[in-house]
């Protein structure tokens, strides 16, 4: 086993700028030696990726990978410093290598995920080199994968010359594409937050029904009043925040539960997913 502690990585991070999994890679391949692992990581083309931390990240690209059966599906954000990288085909490489490698390994969660290995080597260094070879802060920390009856996605470009910053999943208890598609493009629109009243926190709830009851008073409502008004803004907020009551953005006087209903089927959960928001 290599002899360095944990100074001499944080000494090599501060000489070099690499990540710490590829400094302590290098570390070991020198047996220690800080000044040989400092070359080792310069013919590497790590240098830079520490020094690039601090820095802002709102660029980048969501992908979306659904497998043929529509059985199951996995959506991923990437973010980068510029549009210009963002649009570029090694970066969307990177996003989309990582995708299929959410759909393979089913990683739990982000950490299970960064700790995974992926050509040999963890997924935060996959990462991290993506930072060495792009010249620029690249970060990854949101996926979603979904597995159920039906899952479907929708894409959504807000520039023609970049690649999607909106990007939808969805998880029906059943398989209908044109459902999924139309309710998927609905979410992307609309951004709900919940996908039923259920779903919201009891906190939120509280805390609106205090700020409507506040509002009210302060507009001079009558105190008799009060109880129905509150209800009715709370109600107002469940329906700009909830999917299945929010008016349908193809037909405004159906909600979204009224139009799954007519279709026959039920959304079981949805993610969505805008760069850097």
């Amino acid at each position: 086993m290599a002899n360095f502690t944990a100074a001499d990585v944080k000494k090599l991070r501060e000489l070099t700028g690499a990540g710490m999994m590829d400094c302590k890679k290098a570390l070991e391949e020198a047996e220690g030696d800080v000044d040989k692992a400092v070359e080792l990581l310069r013919v590497k083309g790590q240098k830079g990726v520490a020094k690039r931390e601090s820095r802002s990240a709102e660029n980048g690209a969501v992908v979306s990978l659904i497998a043929d059966d529509n059985t199951s599906g996995v959506l991923l954000e990437l973010k980068c410093e510029t549009d210009f990288v963002a649009k570029g085909d090694k970066f969307l490489a990177v996003a989309n290598a990582l995708a299929e490698h959410v759909a393979a390994s089913r990683p739990a969660d982000l950490e299970a995920l960064l700790a995974s290995e992926i050509d040999g080597k963890t997924v935060q260094a996959y990462v991290d080199e993506a930072n060495a070879s792009l010249g620029e802060k690249i970060v990854l920390d949101r996926f979603a994968r979904f597995e159920g009856a039906y899952v479907g996605t929708y894409m959504h470009r807000t520039s023609p010359d970049l690649p999607p910053q909106v990007g939808v999943l969805v998880e029906l208890d059943k398989a209908d594409p044109q459902t999924a598609k139309e309710v998927a493009q609905h979410i992307a629109a609309f951004a709900p937050r919940w996908l039923s009243r259920e779903d919201v926190p009891a906190d939120t709830v509280e805390n609106e029904r205090r700020v409507a009851e506040a509002t009210s008073r302060e507009e001079g409502k009558p105190e008799a009043a009060l109880p129905k008004i509150v209800e009715g803004r709370v109600n107002g907020f469940f329906k700009e925040n909830v999917l299945l009551e929010q008016p349908f953005a193809k037909d405004n006087k159906k909600s979204v539960q009224k139009v799954l209903g007519e279709a026959g089927v039920q959304v079981a959960r949805f993610a969505r997913i805008r760069v850097g928001a």
